[in-house]
């Protein structure tokens, strides 16, 4: 058996939703009835994987019982242990998914990404790492069907980025995307070295989920913007008009600068949406911090001060430290994220579920 918690709490919330869909004005709020939807289709999808997971455990138990039975016949006691031998090799998978459906979602989950890439320790090669990342993220994007859009970007004399921030729009774009935040290390022997010696560089990654309104309240006089013209290393143009935009949110000292954009109507909205994202950034970390203690078996904080992952370009390796997992570096360098990810996501469920049955049995 799996510990599995009681399943009354879920079928009574089923009924809740089943009564709301049924309300006259369900429709009438778009928004409240595709979250309702949501959530009914997956506590419905719970309650029908506990029901497989039970009817197994059931069935199991039904022919261990006629294999005591000495009137059973010999052909029937075969076929039972046959079915008890399949079933229980089904349980193991049947149990966790139960598990998982269990966990709730990430309200963000389904969100679109805002990533900000910095270059760190190591001066021009830093820079150039962080524009491979950058390149790393796009290719993954592009492989999942999703759009970037450079919200803006500081470009380096040697190559790379001093910072790009970017998003990625996209289905469940920051689920897969969250994991992402932190100090990236490389390893190798950089363009400009000319004695063949393998330097150790970093650069910043940072996955916020982008916000809307509803989240994040910004009053008109809590903002301070200045605009000025965007030539030379914060813009990729020289212009002769001030559409280069600086906003401050005046409460948290939080700075934005968006110059990419030729209008300076169209880099106040880069630059609204980049603060918004960094201030719900904020507000869920604060929440988070409160439940530090439970959250401590999952992957690391999502901070960016802490080192995640090293490309190990000599030995051709990459390796993820939060979960010890190595890689070949080529490939996912190139895009192919999807096995880094995956076991990523994997890690985290079940810590998630760890912390479920430890709350259950308090």
């Amino acid at each position: 058996m799996h510990n599995i918690p009681d399943i009354a709490p879920f079928r009574e919330k089923l009924e809740e939703l089943d009564a709301q869909i049924s309300e006259p004005n369900f429709y009438s709020d778009q928004r409240r009835a595709a979250e309702v939807g949501r959530e009914h289709q997956r506590v419905t999808s719970l309650i029908e994987k506990f029901e497989a997971y039970n009817s197994a455990n059931e069935q199991i138990a039904e022919n261990k019982a006629m294999l005591k039975d000495p009137s059973v016949e010999e052909e029937l006691r075969e076929m039972a242990e046959e079915e008890i031998e399949e079933l229980e090799g089904q349980i193991d998978a049947l149990g966790k998914a139960v598990l998982f459906a269990m966990i709730p979602p990430d309200p963000t989950d389904s969100r679109n990404s805002v990533m900000e890439i910095r270059g760190g320790a190591g001066g021009d090669e830093a820079n150039i790492f962080a524009g491979d990342l950058f390149r790393m993220y796009s290719r993954y994007a592009e492989s999942k069907g999703w759009r970037v859009e450079v919200m803006s970007t500081s470009v380096a004399d040697t190559g790379g980025y001093r910072e790009i921030i970017f998003n990625m729009t996209g289905e469940d774009a920051y689920k897969y995307l969250k994991f992402e935040s932190g100090v990236h290390r490389v390893q190798r022997v950089p363009v400009t070295e000319t004695q063949g010696r393998i330097h150790t560089s970093t650069a910043t990654v940072a996955v916020l989920p982008e916000a809307e309104e509803v989240d994040i309240e910004i009053r008109a006089q809590d903002l301070d913007i200045a605009t000025m013209r965007a030539s030379g290393a914060g813009g990729q143009h020289v212009n002769t008009t001030d559409s280069a935009v600086m906003m401050t949110h005046i409460p948290t000292g939080v700075t934005v600068y968006c110059a990419d954009e030729r209008s300076q109507i169209k880099n106040r909205a880069k630059a609204l949406t980049v603060m918004r994202s960094r201030l719900l950034k904020a507000k869920e970390d604060e929440e988070n911090a409160k439940y530090a203690a439970e959250r401590k078996g999952q992957i690391g904080t999502g901070d960016r001060s802490e080192r995640i992952r090293t490309y190990n370009y000599p030995q051709g390796r990459l390796t993820d430290h939060r979960i010890g997992l190595s890689l070949s570096l080529p490939s996912v360098v190139d895009g192919d994220l999807d096995d880094l990810i995956d076991a990523l996501q994997n890690y985290d469920y079940e810590a998630r579920i760890e912390n479920l049955l430890k709350s259950q049995r308090k």
